[in-house]
């Protein structure tokens, strides 16, 4: 095994859903926790509950991952406080809308893009340098099992999390001679915040994607999260799926 405590996690997304799972569980086994989230008030209740709570170094960052500029600013204010994240965790992410592309909103193409995408870039490319240049380090994306299987009316939100599949293989192959590990979780269902924003805050619509069966929890993520981050330093665990039990591909389901 191989510990995580004394070390530095940057999670993004981390106000909400896998994110916020993925500090907790972490924190809870000593590992200092860096933030990146864009809702000031539940950063910064966050970052006093893991202190309080774990008694780890919690550094917050409030921003949006779609802006670059910020994203740089963040990383050479680590670089003053002498701080490389031994672990990446590109979280941030969302699904926007469910309509055919003939009837999409360009608004919600965008912010899934410039998010999904775009961001991750953005923050891979603020911290991963400093990762080669000490050749040591972990970066974990958050994809989906919308990256391997397109389904009805998840068009652009299919060709983001395809494109972090793509992504996350060519950063396999870009590190190829270092030390360091890359890794996409790409869960299925799972209970968060993601149906209520992809439904535009429609709790009818989002509550009704989770009956019938039991979906994955954020917890569940946070702790395949740790056992990839945990593995041995020989261990490079390149792409992890996981499905609920009643789910078993984008179509195939058990529901009560």
């Amino acid at each position: 095994m191989n510990s995580i405590r004394g070390k530095w996690a940057l999670i993004t997304g981390t106000t909400s859903g896998f994110g916020k799972a993925i500090a907790d569980t972490f924190a809870q086994n000593g590992c200092n926790i860096i933030m990146v989230a864009r809702r000031a008030e539940k950063l910064e209740a966050l970052e006093h509950i893991l202190k309080e709570k774990y008694g780890v170094q919690v550094l917050s960052y409030c921003f949006d991952v779609r802006n670059l500029n910020q994203c740089i600013e963040m990383a050479n204010d680590l670089s003053e406080r002498e701080i490389v994240p031994d672990i990446l965790v590109n979280n941030a992410g969302l699904a926007s809308g469910k309509d055919k592309i003939y009837e999409g909103l360009i608004g919600d193409w965008e912010k899934m893009i410039d998010t999904n995408i775009k961001g991750l870039l953005y923050m891979t490319r603020s911290i991963l340098p400093k990762m080669v240049e000490r050749n040591e380090g972990h970066v974990i994306n958050i994809g989906s099992i919308a990256g391997h299987q397109v389904y009805p009316e998840g068009n652009v939100y299919n060709a983001t999390k395809f494109a972090v599949k793509a992504l996350n293989e060519a950063m396999n192959l870009d590190l190829a001679g270092t030390n360091i590990r890359c890794c996409s979780i790409d869960p299925g269902a799972a209970e968060t915040e993601f149906s209520m924003v992809r439904f535009h805050g429609d709790e009818q619509k989002a509550t009704k994607v989770y009956e019938g069966y039991q979906p994955l929890q954020a917890e569940d993520i946070a702790d395949i999260v740790y056992y990839v981050a945990t593995a041995p330093v020989h261990v490079n665990i390149t792409n992890l799926v996981v499905y609920p039990t009643a789910q078993r591909n984008v179509y195939v389901w058990d529901k009560k």
